[in-house]
């Protein structure tokens, strides 16, 4: 485990520095998000080139692929035409002159280690010769299935949202958005606990619970809640609506 960990993140240092060129060429940094889920894909084709491929192991292939190539492509319509990203931007200014190597490291190459890390399950059952599939591995699959809903439906809501909305402080209060602030983050954390589950029968699996912590520890506290919601800190709608709904977890109330 620990040398493949080693060879995978030469080859995600090299896809790191591909996208960074990518990001000097279109001058934005927001590109990143869409090298993330894509990321996951060659970390699959690396994997299932190099070992053999068993049943629970393509249950894990499917299901990441189906999240990594959805996310890619969503990010990428939704940021066609539109200026970069706000968090990239703010970054791009207060960087400066050391904007080039910062981005590189900060953006790219901890993304890649990132992306190794919660890539853990792949990993696992990618090298796992356990291959049986059970009644409990349906049940969290279902569960995945239910984190997958809440995330895409979430993202579409949002983006009918702002299309039909009248100004920028109005705020989304319906369908998922009035059980959690933020349900398609939710809807993620859920997935990837739910994979880390599909693997825990496996022999390495100790390996595979970085992969649900990194997520739910990013999404929580680093770049996805706090990021996004410092954003709204000075809309009094936005306030009351944090102080009346979770920012993650759902909570169903009449």
């Amino acid at each position: 485990m620990i040398a493949l960990y080693g060879t995978l993140a030469l080859v995600l240092l090299g896809y790191a520095s591909f996208w960074f060129i990518l990001s000097l060429i279109f001058k934005r940094n927001d590109i990143a998000d869409v090298a993330w889920g894509l990321g996951y894909v060659l970390v699959m084709a690396y994997c299932a080139y190099h070992f053999p491929l068993n049943d629970r192991a393509l249950l894990v292939y499917v299901l990441v692929s189906l999240w990594a190539l959805r996310l890619s492509i969503y990010i990428g319509l939704r940021n066609r035409g539109k200026a970069e990203d706000f968090r990239y931007k703010q970054w791009r200014d207060d960087w400066g002159k050391t904007f080039y190597w910062r981005s590189f490291l900060q953006v790219y190459v901890l993304q890649a280690a990132i992306l190794l890390l919660v890539s853990s399950p792949v990993l696992v059952v990618a090298t796992s010769a356990e291959a049986e599939l059970t009644f409990v591995s349906g049940f969290v699959t279902a569960l995945w299935i239910f984190g997958f809903y809440w995330q895409v439906v979430g993202d579409v809501q949002l983006a009918a949202f702002k299309k039909r909305r009248k100004h920028k402080e109005e705020v989304l209060k319906t369908g998922l958005w009035k059980y959690s602030r933020h349900p398609n983050y939710f809807g993620e954390i859920l997935m990837w606990w739910a994979m880390f589950l599909i693997v825990l029968p496996l022999q390495n699996w100790s390996f595979a619970v970085l992969s649900p912590v990194l997520i739910t520890w990013l999404l929580a506290r680093v770049s996805g809640v706090p990021m996004l919601e410092e954003r709204y800190k000075d809309n009094p709608a936005y306030q009351d609506y944090k102080a009346r709904t979770p920012a993650l977890f759902p909570r169903f109330k009449r």
